[in-house]
């Protein structure tokens, strides 16, 4: 059996690489996806358009809002010292926020009374007006207690206890968006290739009828499955080692554990996808559509998965249901090794998981093939 494998996945890695629009498909376009959704995929909120309504016009306020924007956290679009005009222009879309900085505001500062500093916010993009009004919130305290003349008073007085937090980033000190994107994003391309390119690839010969001409032969029926998924399972670990290596190059990920673990998920993973794309395969009759049958799979397994949101946001009658999403374990895997150095008995849960589905999906999809042809 072993021969009959070998010589069937020859000839399909012989045929892939005939047809340079199948080895394109396979190789370059992850390549390039990769780049530009790690490029694409940003979550961190930086230079949001704020127009600034200071009533108040004193030293204190024009401090105030220019010590806020001084970063590059928010860019100053316009000033006026009326609300309505602020507001006008967030309605418009010229501004993501409107800082209305009430009159008064110096007086009630000095007076150690206190005040008020309006920020309203678009919340069309709900993303980046909850960051934006956390960040205006914390400067705001943080401001307010630096000039507060009770600061300076209780500065004067005897020194008493007090509580200071230090938080400690572990694993993404910069916080930075794409290190916990990208292995998302390369087990993502993972799926989508294998998945796609083995129902379709499959329905293609169904059509053309070399399928059941093939299975005819004395070969096993197992051994002619096998031998045509097998290159296609070769070729996606050749992309997965891609993503990992343009990924730290381009994106600095960070590499921290064994990279065999990510190797042995990438394997188990596959043994996943290439069932997926058998199902796919055997209820499909022409290729259009198993592509989109395909893609009726990929959708909900990347929302499940926990690549885009955390999984701990869904709805509890939801979550369990993604521990049968094997990309979820995938990205578990990915970002666990590479972002935290996790072994193997940390991540054994992933991987007996993944290895169990995948001997489930890929036994029932491959005779379920066999009793279609049949």
């Amino acid at each position: 059996m072993r021969t009959e494998i070998l010589a069937v996945a020859v000839k399909e890695l012989r045929q892939t690489r005939r047809d340079p629009r199948t080895l394109a498909v396979l190789v370059i376009a992850p390549i390039i996806q990769l780049v530009l959704l790690g490029f694409a995929v940003n979550l961190d909120v930086t230079h949001v358009p704020v127009v600034v309504a200071d009533a108040d016009q004193t030293a204190e306020s024009r401090a105030f809002t220019r010590e806020l924007l001084a970063g590059d956290a928010f860019d100053p679009v316009a000033a006026t010292p009326a609300a309505p005009d602020a507001m006008a222009q967030v309605v418009a879309g010229d501004a993501a926020i409107a800082l209305v900085v009430p009159r008064g505001f110096a007086a009630d500062l000095k007076a150690g009374r206190p005040t008020t500093v309006q920020a309203l916010a678009d919340g069309s993009d709900a993303q980046r007006a909850v960051v934006a009004q956390n960040a205006m919130g914390a400067f705001a305290l943080r401001w307010g207690l630096q000039h507060s003349p009770l600061t300076a008073l209780a500065q004067a007085q005897a020194p008493v206890g007090r509580t200071v937090v230090q938080p400690r980033v572990l694993y993404n000190p910069t916080l930075d968006s794409r290190i916990y994107f990208v292995p998302g994003v390369a087990a993502t391309l993972l799926l989508v290739v294998t998945l796609v390119v083995t129902a379709m690839g499959l329905a293609r010969e169904k059509e053309s009828g070399t399928l059941e001409q093939v299975l005819v032969t004395p070969m096993s029926s197992w051994a002619v499955v096998i031998g045509k998924v097998l290159p296609y399972g070769l070729i996606g670990l050749l992309d997965l080692a891609l993503a990992v290596a343009l990924g730290s190059a381009i994106f600095d990920v960070p590499i921290r554990g064994f990279l065999p673990l990510v190797g042995l998920g990438g394997s188990l993973y596959l043994l996943n996808t290439l069932g997926l794309g058998l199902f796919v395969a055997s209820a499909a009759r022409t290729q259009q559509q198993a592509f989109m049958g395909a893609f009726f799979v990929i959708l909900p397994m990347t929302l499940l998965s926990g690549f885009m949101s955390p999984i701990s946001n869904m709805p509890a009658w939801l979550q369990p249901l993604t521990l049968l999403d094997p990309m979820r374990h995938m990205v578990e895997i990915m970002r666990g090794v590479l972002l935290k150095a996790a072994t193997f008995e940390d991540l054994s849960r992933q991987y007996g998981i993944l290895a169990g589905m995948g001997t489930a999906l890929f036994s029932g999809a491959a005779l379920a093939l066999k009793r279609r042809l049949s």
